[in-house]
């Protein structure tokens, strides 16, 4: 009996304390709707991005694939190259076959090669964009389309300093891929690549946009702003489309950075903004045409800003003019800034050059440089760029001179084969130094100093002592490069 009483009122005690919790809980009947409705529970501020950040819809890497897939080919091209090849044992002196049987040691052959890779539909009516390294004098050149039809392909037109080149092959309702708008491509961004690797066929791979604006030195390609990506890249990817996840392509791809030969996950395309462009001359011309201004320039390094007394690293400081062009016309001088094309700001000197490019042969522009530290307006009427590409001069930065210098003399000038017979010579670069991280070398001319001609060693060496520790030296130097000579400004910082 005392048990269940002790159990009865343990009960009552407890419907009580629920009582009262629910008591508590409960919205009072006068309580506004709002009130009623479920409230969501609390996320993480991290979670709520700003609108331009949110995640929108696209579609997804099999959509991508069955709509870009059918518009990709395989390209061949039939090449003959030649080379001088041994014409008997090697081990023989240099000289014995000329000298006693008037054979040369080496002759030069013909040699058969086929180059495979990629490439995609952009039209309906069989146009193909790939790369110009990939048909670069080919004898033939042939296409095979998603369902295995096989295609002669011409070569509508290349260009070289870009990497790309146009296709056609006869047909008709070719399924094709849209160019898209690269510039609004960003970094973090899922991209596919589609192509032949080695041979596989149609091969889709993913990956993200790991940086843009990439500049890789390739010999003969001077206008290179790439898409690099982690999306797998390989040999016989050459040409294929770089898609984003609207399946739109934003890049053709074009080069691998590769030890081994393989995918490391280091991949570059092509921007499409920039091969739209290109195309178009290509179908309507043939070919590509560019403007020329005339002058070799550099990027604006913190020594320069400070130098120049420029209030920003942005735009191109002039290195050299050249003779009888645009911009000699037109009064642009060395240690000139330009900052403005047609009022639109210069970023660096790859942007000047690709502004320029852009340009109708022809057309009058306007410049704004800093000169003397004043800002001017100069007109010049743009040229025609027929080979080459406006030169740079190298970028780096130091705290350490490091270099040993002696006076060019005449007979000095002929024995080393330089052109020129006046200014100081580089004879040792020592690392590391400020010298070596300016990529100043041994063989380099100084013909002025902070804008002082200099002859002779001793002239260098009176304008070296009258600076202090942290001010800074600007050269203008003079390089043979390929038998060509090159001027550019190199800014220096006096050792502390």
């Amino acid at each position: 009996m005392k048990k269940t009483a002790l159990i009865a009122l343990i009960c009552f005690f407890l419907g009580i304390f629920l009582a009262s919790f629910v008591f508590v809980y409960l919205p009072e009947k006068n309580a506004p709707e709002s009130f009623l409705e479920e409230t969501p529970s609390p996320s993480p501020s991290f979670l709520h991005a700003s609108p331009s950040l949110q995640i929108k819809p696209d579609l997804d890497f099999v959509s991508i694939a069955d709509k870009i897939g059918p518009a990709v080919v395989r390209v061949a091209a039939e090449k003959v190259e030649k080379r001088r090849a041994p014409s008997f044992r090697e081990d023989w002196p240099e000289d014995f076959w000329d000298r006693f049987f008037g054979i040369p040691r080496e002759r030069e052959s013909e040699f058969r090669s086929e180059a495979r890779g990629t490439g995609f539909f952009i039209s309906p009516d069989g146009y193909i964009v790939t790369n110009n390294h990939m048909v670069e004098n080919a004898e033939k050149v042939t296409v095979t389309t998603f369902n295995e039809k096989e295609y002669k392909a011409k070569i509508v037109g290349t260009d070289p300093n870009t990497d790309l080149a146009l296709l056609k092959v006869d047909d008709k309702n070719f399924p094709f891929a849209e160019l898209g708008d690269s510039e609004k491509l960003r970094v973090g961004e899922w991209v596919l690549a589609i192509g032949n690797p080695w041979g596989f066929e149609h091969t889709v791979t993913a990956g993200i946009v790991s940086s843009k604006g990439r500049q890789l030195g390739i010999p003969g390609v001077p206008y290179q702003d790439y898409i690099q990506t982690d999306a797998a890249i390989n040999r016989g990817n050459s040409g294929g489309p770089l898609v984003n996840m609207k399946g739109e392509v934003v890049g053709i791809t074009s080069n691998i950075i590769s030890p081994s030969g393989g995918n490391i996950g280091i991949g570059f395309a092509i921007p499409s903004s920039l091969a739209r462009k290109i195309v178009k001359q290509l179908k309507e011309k043939g070919s590509v045409v560019r403007g020329y201004l005339g002058v070799r320039s550099g990027p604006v390094t913190e020594d320069d800003r400070e130098a120049f007394k420029l209030k920003t690293r942005k735009g191109a400081i002039i290195g050299e003019v050249e003779r009888g062009t645009p911009a000699a016309k037109a009064g642009l001088k060395k240690y000139d800034v330009i900052i403005e094309i047609n009022g639109t700001p210069v970023k660096d000197h790859r942007d000047l050059m690709f502004k320029i490019a852009e340009i109708e042969p022809g057309t009058k522009i306007e410049i704004k440089v800093i000169r003397e530290g004043k800002e001017e307006i100069i007109t010049a009427t743009l040229g025609e760029r027929t080979s080459g590409e406006e030169q740079e001069a190298p970028a780096a930065s130091g705290k350490d001179l490091g270099f040993s210098i002696t006076t060019l003399t005449p007979s000095l000038a002929r024995r080393l084969g330089f052109q020129t017979e006046e200014g100081v010579l580089i004879t040792d670069v020592r690392r590391p130094s400020e010298a070596s991280r300016k990529e100043l070398r041994a063989g380099d001319i100084i013909l002025e100093a902070n804008r002082e001609k200099v002859k002779t060693d001793r002239e260098l060496r009176n304008i070296l002592k009258k600076l202090d520790s942290g001010d800074t030296l600007i050269l203008l130097i003079r390089r043979e490069r390929d038998g060509e000579p090159v001027e550019f400004i190199s800014t220096l910082r006096i050792p502390e």
